[in-house]
């Protein structure tokens, strides 16, 4: 059995392909990456493939011979639209006739309101029509978006944050060696909505102060006063925006989630939230 991991080079993917490794044995674990000479240094034991989701020609190419492929979903943004790269890498694996795939999507994908979720569905959608076996990993929000709020807690300064409602945060490595354990699995579901404990900010914060052992305000504000808190900080205007909106899944519901998919898929409880903060910020 062989298995691939896409976009290895990421800090996702590296997070799988370690757990994957010690499952069934880095000489079954195919890395495939856009940038050769990083994955080359990130994974000496594994064989190394380049693909690029832009070129269905580059990724024809990686998954020759792969049973079972870990899709990692691209960032948005590239020269190719999302949702069109995205395809050429459903379009390889059916080429191929790669048996199984594991694609990292977005919450309720198929339903979900959110922008953020439209690329995912037009994927998961091109997956089903490929005939391709597949399990959905619908990933909530990784604590690592946060580190603005947690680093402002360790400076004992107020923690900001504009979002109403609530997400399900957990680590990022909690959400990468559940994708390499469904992976590995012979039972794995369809559909995992994978998510940490549902948690509002203010919620956050007060975890964040027991880890930090500091006593500072946890203060809501307007999205456009989180927006000029970033630009006093040094960021420009159009950063500032972009790392606002980063909350805006969380203030529509998107992310509001009840579910114990995660601790199902890593096989042990999700790691708990002031550990999983310290983690993130001895990074």
């Amino acid at each position: 059995m062989k298995y691939a991991v896409t976009a290895a080079a990421g800090r996702f993917g590296q997070g799988a392909v370690k757990v994957l490794n010690e499952l069934v044995g880095a000489e079954n674990v195919v890395v495939i990456d856009r940038n050769l000479e990083k994955a080359q240094g990130l994974y000496p034991n594994n064989e190394v493939r380049v693909g690029n989701y832009d070129e269905v020609a580059s990724m024809e190419a990686a998954l020759k011979g792969i049973d079972k492929v870990l899709f990692i979903s691209s960032q948005p943004g590239g020269k190719v639209d999302r949702a069109t790269a995205q395809k050429n890498v459903v379009d390889a694996m059916k080429k191929n006739g790669v048996k199984f795939v594991a694609y990292t999507s977005f919450p309720h994908a198929q339903t979900s309101k959110s922008a953020l979720a439209e690329d995912h569905r037009i994927t998961e959608n091109a997956i089903k029509d490929a005939g391709i076996a597949h399990s959905f990993l619908r990933d909530n929000w990784y604590l690592e978006n946060e580190i603005g709020f947690l680093k402002s807690g360790v400076a004992d300064q107020p923690a900001l944050y504009w979002a109403n409602n609530k997400a399900g945060w957990a680590l990022e490595g909690d959400y990468s060696e559940a994708a390499a354990k469904v992976l590995a699995s012979e039972n794995s579901k369809e559909i995992y909505e994978l998510a940490g404990a549902s948690r509002s900010y203010e919620e956050l914060g007060e975890a964040l102060k027991k880890a930090t052992g500091n006593d500072f305000e946890i203060k809501q504000v307007s999205e456009d006063e989180y927006i000029k808190y970033l630009e006093k900080t040094g960021l420009d205007s159009a950063t500032a925006a972009m790392f606002a909106s980063f909350q805006a899944p969380i203030n529509d519901g998107s992310l509001e989630e009840n579910t114990n998919d995660l601790a199902e898929a890593l096989g042990r409880p999700v790691t708990p939230i002031v550990e999983s903060i310290k983690e993130v910020l001895a990074h």
